[in-house]
């Protein structure tokens, strides 16, 4: 494929090949077959304007450029039917519908006679009227009465043809409305899809670890504490807690034993369950959370709640002041002309459009938000609290160490510490396997069934003795294993800076671990930029040393820390923080930081966070880079000044118009026609992007 290059930035390019260069269903092969690239993160295709906008890996502009100058048509296979496909053709039906109907009222007015067009206006007119009836039949004075008042006082002046104008504007709004909500939908639906590699599979009681893939219906598999369920199945042995929000939207988790049901997406709090397979799609759980985004009234922002509430409170205010127009003038033309002007429509509309817009454009920036209020919420937080490992460090932290104490080996320590923390997901957890793998240390299951203590270690029985792996709180104080001044010693002259796990077999100390876990690339400017965002408060947790914390709130800039935090002391900062008026978003990514990410204003989790973190996060980071959290600040601020900004025009435009209208400045057709112009223009802009890009404006 010929084109040439339009913009060139790091990670991001725009190349053009002509206007209509290729039909809509080859652009719609082209974004398939690039999205399925490893390297490529976004694409969008536009036949129309023969325009690629390719976001991808660093490093990796060569093969971009090189996979686009291969593709033609003949090599290109059909787009199967995923999310991006389902959305060009969201766009695509959108856009044809309007034409369709634009279309069709122009030639009603230019080749049917006037009687055949007033038969055909008052058919059309039916629906709203029915709209009116039944909001009234209800009890409610709603936008769909005073609608249905505006084209019955067209009727009553004989205004036939500002009947159809109002009604053609009402049904492209309804269409914006439609394409903007399944927009939305389906970009929620593609970033909600689960990502579970592999399985534990029960076989004549053990277990091993499979591919996904491999799974079948009726299989048996093992799920334990900060799993997610991955499956549709049945419990057939053990008890646990299970957080099914992402099912139900309630937050408590619900006891699971034997014989019960569990769901796909869902997150095991706590305990240990052998589950037989019922169902491995998880398409009906995407759809749940997506309907609860889409339709909870708990998941609403303030204002667009508020928006709702003004709407309607609105229309009663339009009927009194339509009728003092008629006690007071004696003319009803003016009074009718009233009801041409509705701040509600516009108010009602604008506003959910600009929140779904803005998560729409958060999901394209991959960024997950489950709800407009998180938004409303990041926009007016003034404090962040940073859980420090897996989140203000990098998220595949490694061994820098492996310390036995007197009667153990190195490679027995290391093989025994992987074999307990290869059951469990935690980058720490990953860092000790994947040490041991690099070894070539292999082991057979030895151990018996291992216990998760939440956010604090994992238990088991070694031929006998117990044997545990964790936080020095959770050996040393909560195990009553004991700490020897010998231990003291080894610990202060090998560990430096790093953070630490220890292992005990049979109630003594058989050795330690060392993790490095240096800050993420760039972190220090995220910091710097949340300061310069409005932010006044920053603050680090960490369960590690004081050493440790203090090296690396230095590092990035942090003037506040905590160290050797428990996870119920996460919890209560957050909430001390609250009640002293603050505003507060928590970010974390282990299973011991989800007490505190639920007691946030607005609780974000990272892209390899655990599952039961994703599943209490209110926003979920899809890269692994915090400069999201920038993104999502500014998202947010700018939807609240949009939403403002479209308030103020609404209430002065609309206010002009009733004034040109009374005083008979102008009829209630051009009325009708302003306004409803105007609110199709408010909602259009209300969709436009909030983030701006820089090439985009040189354009």
């Amino acid at each position: 494929m010929n084109y040439r290059i339009v913009s060139d930035c790091a990670g991001r390019i725009r190349l053009r090949t002509g206007a209509y260069h290729f039909t809509f269903d080859e652009a719609r092969n082209m974004e398939a077959h690039l999205a399925s690239l490893a390297y490529v993160e976004q694409v969008r295709v536009s036949h129309s304007s023969g325009s690629l906008l390719i976001y991808y890996t660093d490093g990796f502009r060569g093969s971009v450029l090189e996979s686009v100058s291969g593709l033609t048509s003949a090599s290109l296979p059909p787009a199967t039917d995923t999310a991006l496909v389902q959305m060009s053709e969201v766009e695509q039906d959108f856009k044809k519908n309007v034409f369709r109907l634009v279309r069709n009222h122009l030639l009603a007015q230019i080749l049917l006679p006037t009687p055949l067009q007033t038969i055909r206006t008052i058919y059309r007119s039916l629906r709203f009227f029915k709209r009116g009836l039944d909001a009234l039949g209800k009890g409610k004075l709603s936008v769909d009465v005073l609608d249905a008042a505006a084209i019955g006082g067209s009727f009553l002046q004989g205004d036939f043809t500002t009947a159809s104008s109002v009604m053609l504007l009402l049904n492209i709004t309804d269409l914006l409305e439609a394409y903007t909500r399944k927009k939305t939908r389906l970009a929620l639906t593609e970033s909600l899809a689960i990502n579970v590699d592999s399985v534990w599979l029960v076989e004549d009681g053990q277990e091993r670890n499979i591919p996904i893939s491999q799974l079948r219906v009726g299989d048996q598999i093992s799920v334990r504490a900060g799993s997610i369920i991955p499956v549709d199945g049945s419990v057939v042995s053990g008890e646990a807690m299970v957080n099914q929000s992402s099912m139900t939207g309630e937050p408590l988790a619900v006891f699971k034993k034997q014989g019960d049901s569990v769901f796909d997406g869902t997150v095991l709090e706590d305990g240990a369950i052998h589950i037989e397979v019922r169902a491995l799609s998880g398409e009906s759980r995407i759809s749940q959370i997506v309907n609860l985004i889409d339709q909870s009234e708990r998941l609403k922002a303030n204002i667009h709640s508020q928006a709702e509430k003004l709407a309607d409170q609105i229309v009663p205010a339009s009927f009194l002041l339509a009728a003092a127009v008629m006690i007071f003038t004696r003319d009803w033309r003016k009074a009718v002309s009233v009801f041409m002007v509705d701040y509600s429509c516009a108010i009602k509309l604008t506003t959910p459009i600009s929140v779904i817009s803005a998560m729409r454009e958060a999901s394209n920036n991959k960024i997950m938000v489950k709800g407009g209020r998180y938004l409303e919420a990041m926009a007016q937080a003034d404090t962040i609290v940073f859980d420090k490992t897996g989140t203000l460090t990098e998220a595949t932290p490694t061994v820098s160490k492996v310390v036995p104490c007197k009667g153990y080996s190195r490679a027995e320590i290391l093989r025994t510490s992987a074999c307990l923390e290869e059951h469990f997901p935690h980058s720490v957890a990953r860092a000790v396997v994947q040490k041991a793998l690099d070894e070539n240390l292999r082991h057979d299951e030895t151990h018996a069934e291992v216990e998760y203590i939440v956010a604090h270690g994992i238990a088991t029985t070694i031929e006998g003795r117990r044997a545990v792996i964790g936080s020095h709180h959770f050996v040393f104080e909560d195990e009553n294993i004991p700490y020897t001044d010998d231990l003291d010693a080894l610990v202060k002259a090998e560990v430096g800076g790093d953070s630490v796990i220890f292992l005990a077999i049979g109630g003594q100390a058989a050795g330690f671990i060392c993790i490095n876990d240096p800050p993420r690339d760039g972190t220090a400017d995220v910091i710097r930029g949340l300061k310069n965002l409005g932010i006044s408060r920053i603050i680090m947790l960490t369960g590690d040393s004081e050493a440790t914390a203090r090296v690396v709130a230095h590092q990035l800039g942090i003037d506040e820390y905590r160290s050797q935090v428990l996870p119920e002391d996460k919890s209560n900062i957050v909430k001390t923080l609250k009640t002293g008026g603050h505003k507060v978003i928590m970010v974390g990514d282990g299973v011991n930081d989800s007490p505190a990410l639920a007691a946030a204003d607005v609780s974000v989790s990272m892209k390899d966070a655990s599952d039961i973190a994703k599943e209490v996060s209110d926003i979920t980071l899809l890269r692994s880079n915090l400069s999201s959290l920038l993104t999502i600040r500014i998202l947010s601020q700018r939807l609240l000044t949009r939403i403002h900004r479209n308030y103020r025009f609404i209430l002065l435009f609309n206010s002009g118009l009733l004034a040109l209208g009374l005083f008979g400045t102008i009829t209630a057709g051009t009325s009708a026609l302003l306004h409803n112009s105007s609110t199709i223009l408010l909602s259009a802009g209300s969709m436009r992007p909030l983030l701006k890009e820089k090439d985009e404006q040189k354009k």
